[in-house]
């Protein structure tokens, strides 16, 4: 693939990933999906970020080695490019840090509570 169509290749993948991140836990059918994706994210972020940096994204990376390659000269944060490029605010490298912390805590909770949830109320159907 050329380095333009994997340009586009991450910023679909790359935005949805993070759209289901935020949405996920809306539909009971996703879930568990929810669960699993805001998992990865957070494991990444922490877990990979004590060897490379708090906050770490694979995706980010390759995403950077593709458009330094084109010319580009990108911020350090995914969620500050991401709104710059749909609103044309630049949200700066502490606003993106925070609302992308704000957010996944905030999903996170919502997965696991809506998941035990979901369970409990499985483990109470009647059986027939």
């Amino acid at each position: 693939m050329t380095d333009d169509v994997l340009n586009v290749v991450f910023f679909v993948f790359h935005t949805s990933w993070i759209a289901f991140t935020c949405l996920g836990w809306i539909w009971r059918r996703t879930r568990r999906w929810h669960l699993l994706a805001v998992s990865l994210t957070a494991l990444s972020w922490f877990g990979l970020g004590l060897r490379y940096g708090w906050g770490y994204c694979p995706f980010t990376d390759w995403h950077w080695e593709v458009r330094a390659r084109l010319g580009h000269h990108d911020p350090p944060s995914y969620i500050q490019l991401l709104i710059h490029e749909l609103t044309g605010i630049d949200l700066g490298p502490i606003g993106a840090d925070a609302l992308a912390v704000i957010t996944l805590a905030a999903v996170a909770v919502l997965s696991v509570v809506l998941y035990v949830l979901d369970r409990r109320a499985l483990c109470a159907r009647p059986r027939s």
